[in-house]
């Protein structure tokens, strides 16, 4: 993929926002601005990627009762993207995207999730968003769920992190919230650099921990850059807030949960402006899928979008992305052009000033002229795959046009974001035109389909036995 390198983006920048627009109009960032802020070091990034948290459970997205005020303040510290879908609708192959570029499909992780007793996971040879930047000098650390395989060779160390600290899959993949004498074999460890250092660990510290370890990395490597990744295990469920938090939320113990991850997000952002680096870093807050539904109570909201998390309607895709760089981007701005997950990792290396080669072709897309405001930036992404839960190609995107393949269902998002009115039936040809793009696009990733990893030494093993377990054996 040809990309212009970062001074030539700066030197073609004027930043009167069109694609991705200010709700108000606001005075133009000087280009010379820009390039300055952009020379004085490569910026450091932070990535928050939260577990299940839904488009509408923000305070900026409409949410009446949850309380987000560090992330309303992102929000219109820098862009908000109200089109940005990740590339599956669970964990696992979400997360595989985020940190490759590449669709799930092209890396054989389409297949739903990885579980404790699969012996496969993220192939050992796919490069990361963390080896890349790695390898450019930057210091490295991830803080909280992999979920990527717990095989030797497929953890976070063996993939570009010097640092790690947190779950190697979700956090109802254990004995927690399970009666006594449950036949569920399984065991959740908490692990540092692959190390177990406790098993069933108490989840209500999660969010802390984890912030507080990301925290002490980025204070360790004020004086180099640093690339700092925060999946926080929540809101995915069992919902465990911290002891400060519960009860604190109207929405009950979900908001609890949303409202401490808000803290998380304004304590990593107040860390970077006391270590005086704010305008130094690039931080990204977004989630790996939509809200869990059936989980009612306990699960999120996807606000006005139909569907959540499993479902391939714009609920369980569509997800909040806030992009904050004070002096870089533009505050305030609101960008309504289609943004995917696999855009985030080729444009953060492009940012930090190297490229992502993968192990294969990348199908994300650099998008930094969007999120610097260019005049007349668009999406780079012609068409996009949903594919489900478990694998099966379900829709494709083409501009405002989404086609369900298995119902013929045709909606335009632009006028019908809540997938409530279907046109197939007054545009037969362009539902055709799409279900051939649709089949041929998944026929040419399947051909260059290459494989995930498989096997390999137990890093741990998660069938110990409750009294192992509980022992530390």
């Amino acid at each position: 993929m040809n990309r212009p390198s970062l001074p030539v983006l700066l030197a073609l920048v004027p930043v009167a926002l069109a694609a991705c627009a200010a709700p108000e109009v606001v005075e133009p960032t000087p280009i010379e601005a820009v390039a300055e802020a952009s020379a004085k070091r490569t910026p450091n990034v932070v990535l928050m990627f939260v577990d299940d948290m839904g488009y509408g459970d923000m305070g900026i997205t409409g949410h009446p009762t949850i309380r987000t005020p560090h992330l309303d303040q992102l929000a219109m510290d820098g862009m908000r993207f109200t089109q940005f879908v990740t590339a599956c609708s669970v964990c696992s192959p979400s997360r595989a995207a985020l940190l490759t570029g590449c669709y799930p499909r092209a890396m054989e992780m389409h297949r739903h999730v990885v579980f404790p007793g699969d012996p496969h996971g993220l192939h050992p040879d796919e490069v990361t968003l963390a080896e890349c930047l790695a390898d450019a000098g930057y210091a490295t650390g991830m803080f909280g769920k992999w979920h990527l395989g717990h095989r030797r060779g497929m953890l976070p160390n063996d993939q570009g992190f010097d640092r790690w600290v947190g779950i190697p899959y979700s956090n109802d993949m254990a004995q927690a919230h399970r009666r006594p004498g449950n036949t569920y074999p399984y065991h959740l460890p908490f692990l540092e650099d692959g190390e177990v250092t406790e098993w069933e660990p108490d989840q209500s510290t999660f969010t802390r921990r984890l912030t507080e370890e990301a925290v002490a990395f980025m204070r360790a490597h004020r004086d180099e850059p640093f690339f700092v990744y925060v999946p926080h295990p929540m809101p995915h469920i069992p919902l465990y807030p911290g002891e400060a938090f519960q009860g604190a939320s109207r929405r009950g113990t979900y908001g609890d949960v949303i409202e401490e991850l808000d803290w998380s997000v304004g304590t990593l952002r107040a860390t970077l402006e006391e270590l005086g680096l704010e305008e130094d870093t690039l931080f990204l807050f977004s989630s790996d899928n939509g809200p869990w539904l059936p989980m009612r109570e306990n699960g999120g909201s996807a606000g006005h979008l139909r569907g959540g998390k499993g479902t391939t309607w714009e609920g369980g895709h569509r997800v909040p992305l806030l992009a904050a760089w004070p002096g870089t981007i533009e505050g305030g701005t609101v960008c309504a052009e289609l943004v995917t997950a696999m855009d985030l990792a080729p444009t953060v290396a492009g940012l930090c000033g190297t490229a992502l080669v993968g192990r294969g072709p990348l199908d994300g897309h650099d998008i930094a002229p969007l999120l610097l405001g260019a005049t007349g930036a668009v999406s780079p992404t012609e068409h996009f795959l949903y594919y489900a839960a478990k694998g099966p190609l379900a829709a494709v995107r083409r501009g405002p046009w989404k086609l369900h393949l298995e119902s013929g269902e045709l909606y335009h998002l632009e006028q019908d974001a809540e997938e409530q009115r279907a046109v197939q039936e007054r545009h037969a040809e362009l539902a055709a035109e799409l279900r051939d793009l649709a089949v041929r696009s998944d026929a040419a990733l399947v051909a260059r389909a290459r494989s995930r990893g498989e096997g390999g030494e137990l890093a741990f093993d998660p069938a110990l036995t409750a009294a192992d377990a509980s022992s530390g054996e």
